[in-house]
């Protein structure tokens, strides 16, 4: 039988629960409809503020194209991949913003991407998407 080490409660806690997840059909309509978006290849942030500003308050979701992954199993695994790079790096985003948010990644490649491309890509949206918040806020 395995055993797991004991934990220490040192460890960073990461997870992806049910409240963080953007599921409702009336703010998935308002991303498209009225979002602001931020790209930087293969992915594309699409996101709008939400009416309630306590901090931390993010919700977010992720979309493949089925125009580009005929394959059900290739868009589901895409979107594990999407999800999983943003449950490990979000704090990137809780650290240096305020209020609330709703987002939703697009993939916009057009290969079976590797863990790795994912990671970078969505590093490199969270830092636009800060930059592009920080200068609405100077600016405001």
């Amino acid at each position: 039988m395995k055993k797991f080490p004991e934990k220490t409660g040192k460890e960073k806690r990461f997870g992806f629960s049910g409240a963080e997840r953007l599921k409702s059909r009336k703010s998935i309509e308002s991303i498209f409809s009225e979002g602001i978006s931020v790209s930087r290849y293969p992915l594309r942030l699409i996101y709008i503020r939400t009416g309630n500003p306590s901090p931390g308050n993010i919700q977010a979701g992720v979309a493949v194209p089925k125009r580009n992954f005929k394959s059900a199993v290739s868009r589901n695994r895409i979107k594990r991949l999407l999800r999983e790079s943003y449950r490990r790096n979000k704090e990137v985003l809780f650290n240096n913003i305020e209020g609330g948010f709703a987002f939703l990644f697009l993939y916009l490649g057009k290969e079976m991407p590797e863990y790795a491309q994912i990671e970078l890509g969505m590093l490199k949206v969270f830092k636009e998407f800060i930059k592009k918040i920080n200068d609405e806020e100077e600016h405001a």
